[in-house]
């Protein structure tokens, strides 16, 4: 069974970090891009950071300098890590995969909620 299974939202002071990760299942074979987006309430779905199978990484300019995007292909995790965390970053965060499970397409996780508040 295709799937993506992320983890470490939560609940965050203004100025602490998180840690998100998102493991890839077996069933998702040469995968080339990795990334994550966010949404937040009321608003679209946008990309917060992205990395392809080279390594070169994009950047939503509101994360710039603050978010550090990795993935680590033996494990076929991609992680984010989120540093001076604001209000604005609250939302639920969803890793994207580009790969192949039958044929290629994008997968997406189930999403997972980070909270900044005091």
């Amino acid at each position: 069974q295709v799937q993506l299974a992320e983890s470490g939202g939560g609940l965050v002071q203004p100025g602490g970090s998180l840690r998100l990760s998102c493991a890839v299942s077996r069933g998702i074979f040469s995968i080339t891009a990795m990334g994550w987006y966010r949404q937040a309430p009321g608003k679209q779905r946008e990309l917060v950071a992205r990395v392809d199978s080279g390594d070169s990484t994009n950047y939503a300019e509101s994360v710039k300098g603050r978010f550090t995007i990795s993935r680590d292909n033996a494990k076929n995790t991609v992680y984010l890590q989120m540093d001076s965390l604001k209000p604005e970053d609250t939302a639920v965060y969803y890793c994207n995969v580009d790969g192949v499970a039958f044929v290629r397409r994008s997968f997406w996780g189930q999403g997972t909620q980070v909270t900044v508040a005091s």
